[in-house]
């Protein structure tokens, strides 16, 4: 039997008919298994750290609203107090609480504060009925009919006034909710990142020393 006509090796890689894998190739894939996993470890502290400010924010956030609601010592109306259908499905479930929530705040503002607004002034706005005061003359504002409706003003202020303050604290009470679900997400996403980072820092390691025992392994072409 003469040598190989090509001069190229007749060894090939675990039998399956095929060249074997080139040192300069394995070494490429472990290089790149290393970059994609070192980027993923990268992303993985990011979002740790983005979770941890997500968390802190979310617990603030949470505090705050609480604090100041609580401040107010509003009281939840008894079901007693409460009329329709609508305020039944929005009230009873914090009947007699104290108000220290931004769910708390928005079911009181829209079902209890401005129901009585609507009531008091006939479904009129406070600028609605703060324009037909202002158009009054001296004379008819200091009429007892135009010093009702100047006391309906000054009510329906206060209340608008009120009702914007609890949404506020709804609004930020639903932001500091919304944070909490973000960092849950940033912490399952870093752990995942983190998990594949290590794996395929393995992987990497393992094809740089698949490549160095077959590298080991090469000898001289054989004959046939």
């Amino acid at each position: 039997m003469g040598q190989n006509p090509s001069g190229w090796c007749a060894y090939t890689d675990a039998g399956n008919g095929h060249p074997p894998e080139t040192k300069g190739a394995r070494t490429m894939r472990a290089t790149l298994d290393k970059l994609i996993s070192g980027t993923g470890l990268l992303l993985a502290v990011i979002l740790l750290v983005a979770g941890g400010l997500l968390t802190w924010a979310s617990s603030f956030t949470g505090s705050q609203v609480h604090d100041q609601l609580a401040m107010q010592d509003i009281t939840m109306p008894a079901k007693a107090n409460l009329e329709t259908k609508a305020q039944h499905d929005a009230l009873d479930k914090y009947a007699g609480q104290k108000l220290t929530t931004g769910p708390q705040a928005k079911a009181f503002a829209d079902h209890y504060i401005l129901v009585h607004m609507n009531a008091a002034s006939g479904n009129r706005t406070y600028e609605e009925v703060s324009g037909e005061f202002l158009q009054l003359s001296d004379a008819e504002k200091a009429s007892p009919d135009g010093q009702k409706l100047g006391q309906l003003r000054q009510t329906l202020f206060m209340g608008n006034t009120l009702r914007g303050l609890l949404l506020y604290g709804y609004a930020f009470a639903t932001i500091g909710t919304i944070a909490g679900y973000a960092a849950i997400v940033s912490f399952v996403g870093a752990g995942l990142l983190l998990v594949l980072g290590i794996i395929g820092l393995i992987h990497a390691k393992r094809a740089r020393e698949s490549a160095a025992v077959a590298v080991a392994k090469v000898g001289s072409p054989t004959t046939v």
